[in-house]
């Protein structure tokens, strides 16, 4: 157990790879209860969080969710958010516990009055359940509020639900998202519904190999799936544009937002400005750790490992880099080095995600 943004966390259960192989393989549950939940309500809740964010959350149809990022005046990230819309005017965003105290902060200062704010995070939970097997050991127990199978849930889609085990029903909003490139759902309820819900969970998924994940695990997965995380590859001295995210903000939208002026202009600065996150998979001996230095073919240091890990599903050292756009162009296949430990080993750039992705496309 380590302390995690303030919460006690398991970096393992039974061991890394161990967890990691049942989420490929079968299916795992990650208790995500540090995640930060705030709630925007209200008529004015959409035009917003338009105006708060990057994004554009008021395109979202009810029961469905988008990736975001709230950034400063300066266009610099904050933190990366999925924005969830669970009726026309109410709004649920998820961000990393180490941010979520200043994510609320911020969205109540940019919304004001237009909507209500309401940081709900110490009385929330957040249950996760992700594998191939993840809508077999569900599938009995989800009753969604339409009435459909579980399984008829796009990607990035959600609806108000109920679990029923063990004769309890558990009210909660049940979503087709993940933070592994597996197919899975995450579970948002009440915090007094989580250690009963999570020992009812593990009970009748044993049968179908579902084991408890822990930090250890989750980092391996999604690094595999090609998913940054924020205080890593994500930093607040860096735009969308640095990490290959300017797909995520919507220039075009109707109204201003907050850091648009920056970010217009970062658009259309020329290719070789600011910073690129890149992938690497390291073909020498050693393995890349964030902090190490890459070297261009020359052996100048042009950046910085952000993320880096063994890939228990590859086999073999991956890791993402943030690095010189000016040392560029970094197209896949081009040959550099990670220096590690005072030696240079041999790497070079691939595209993402190191792993196929398995999870449900997006609807």
């Amino acid at each position: 157990m380590v302390d995690f943004a303030g919460w006690e966390m398991p970096i393992q259960y039974a061991g890394v790879i161990a967890e990691h192989q049942a989420v490929r393989s079968k299916a795992g549950i990650f208790d995500l209860s540090h995640m930060a939940q705030i709630h925007v309500r209200g008529a004015g809740a959409a035009a917003a969080l338009d105006a708060a964010v990057v994004s554009q959350p008021s395109s979202l149809a009810p029961g469905h969710a988008q990736y975001s990022i709230i950034v400063d005046s300066a266009g610099m990230m904050i933190d990366d958010l999925v924005i969830y819309r669970r009726a026309e005017d109410a709004f649920l965003v998820v961000s990393n516990a180490s941010n979520g105290e200043h994510v609320a902060r911020e969205l109540g200062a940019r919304i004001g009055s237009a909507a209500a704010v309401s940081d709900q995070s110490p009385d929330a939970a957040l249950i996760a359940v992700q594998g191939p097997a993840a809508v077999a050991i569900l599938t009995p127990y989800v009753q969604l509020a339409d009435a459909k199978p579980l399984d008829s849930l796009a990607g990035y889609a959600s609806s108000e639900a109920h679990l029923r085990i063990d004769e309890r029903q558990v009210a909660c909003m049940i979503a087709r998202t993940g933070y592994t490139g597996e197919d899975g759902f995450e579970i948002y309820l009440a915090g007094v519904d989580a250690s009963a819900t999570w020992r009812a969970l593990l009970t009748v998924g044993a049968s179908a190999g579902l084991q408890p994940i822990g930090l250890g695990a989750r980092d391996t997965l999604r690094l595999e799936a090609g998913m940054p995380l924020f205080g890593n590859d994500l930093r607040s001295d860096l735009t969308p544009y640095d990490v290959g995210f300017g797909r995520v903000v919507r220039l075009d939208k109707p109204g201003d937002f907050v850091g648009a002026t920056a970010l217009r202009a970062r658009s259309s600065a020329s290719p070789d400005v600011g910073r690129q996150l890149v992938a690497l998979r390291v073909t020498g001996r050693g393995i890349a750790r964030q902090g190490y230095a890459v070297l261009s073919e020359s052996g100048e240091s042009v950046g910085t490992v952000t993320s880096g890990t063994h890939s228990p599903s590859l086999g073999q050292p991956i890791a993402l880099a943030d690095v010189a756009a000016a040392a560029g162009p970094w197209s896949v296949g081009r040959s550099v080095a990670v220096r590690v430990r005072e030696e240079s080993v041999a790497a070079e750039v691939v595209a993402l995600p190191f792993v196929p992705k398995r999870s449900k496309r997006r609807g």
